[in-house]
């Protein structure tokens, strides 16, 4: 099937929702998330290591990778964080919707909410799933102004940590004096346990510069402290932050390697100096080298999951 005809199987489904329950539909659209798998699985080209398309990657977030990563985040948002006297709010970086429409139900009726897509494929989804459980939220795409909202949550989990300062800054701009600003994000010491691995990958296969590459993606991650400093710098006061380790589970390499979250959504950032014949001699290598190090135990790694919030001056 076309990715075109994906999205008309979506619409479908949608209409279902909304026609099989007048209530509770936010509940019947997860509940039908074997459907949606079904139905649309087929046209994402799920091969290890092929390049997908933004819409393939919208719909992958959008089935895959909602439940298995951004939950493990957003748990830690609505620990810490409630949102009750904001009048509006923005939510940037909001993915195909799902922790927005949690939002939603928890916030009073008179809270407007917006959400910035990271791009026009996201923002579809989005859109057509805030019709189907006739969710009052606002998608868009635009560039907001300066000072226009009381709260602030961007989501930074699959940003590369060079564009930390950048988001904090913009979420800070279009914050009103005051306002509550929070960012969530995978915090230094995270993904240990692959890149040790893929350092010695690249350094036994003579790539990304004898392992130097793996070391730069250990340095790169923001420590608590880095990150406190970079929200200060923003214009933040009273921050605080709050973590949780957060641990993923294969049965073995293979599995590892084939999952959306490593195959489309970490693997490609990681390993993008590399050519597409070098990628794959990578992923091969670092199955092969799981399953020779773990033997028969399953494979994990861990991730420090960090919310860090703050007020602006």
């Amino acid at each position: 099937m076309s990715p075109d005809l994906c999205e008309t199987n979506y619409v479908i489904i949608n209409y279902v929702i909304t026609n099989y329950s007048k209530k509770n539909r936010l509940n019947e659209w997860y509940l039908l998330a074997p459907m949606r798998r079904f139905a649309i699985g087929r046209c994402l080209r799920l091969n290890v290591g092929m390049p997908k398309t933004e819409k393939e990657l919208a719909f992958l977030r959008d089935l895959y990778i909602n439940d298995s990563w951004t939950r493990r985040f957003t748990d830690l948002v609505d620990k810490h964080l409630k949102f009750t006297d904001a009048e509006n709010f923005l939510y940037v970086n909001a993915g195909t919707g799902q922790h927005v429409f949690a939002l939603r139900d928890r916030l009073h009726i008179k809270t407007a909410i917006f959400a910035k897509c990271e791009n026009e494929d996201m923002l579809r989804i989005a859109r057509d799933k805030a019709i189907a459980v006739k969710a009052d939220v606002d998608f868009s795409t635009i560039r907001f102004e300066d000072d226009s909202f009381d709260a602030v949550l961007t989501d930074a989990s699959f940003s590369r940590p060079a564009e930390l300062k950048d988001l904090l800054s913009e979420s800070t701009r279009v914050a009103k004096p005051g306002a509550r600003i929070a960012v969530f994000l995978p915090a230094a010491g995270s993904f240990g346990e692959i890149f040790s691995l893929l350092w010695e990958v690249l350094f036994n296969e003579d790539l990304g510069a004898h392992g130097a590459a793996a070391e730069e993606m250990v340095r790169a991650l923001p420590t608590i402290s880095r990150a406190e400093e970079i929200a200060a710098s923003a214009g933040l006061q009273n921050i605080q932050t709050h973590t949780a380790t957060e641990v993923f589970e294969f049965e073995n390499g293979a599995e590892f390697i084939g999952s959306p979250l490593v195959s489309d959504f970490l693997l490609p950032d990681w390993l993008d100096s590399l050519n597409e014949k070098e990628k794959e001699r990578v992923r091969e290598k670092l199955a092969q080298l799981i399953d020779s190090e773990d033997g028969t135990l399953t494979f994990r790694f861990s991730v420090k999951a960090t919310l860090l919030i703050g007020q602006k001056e």
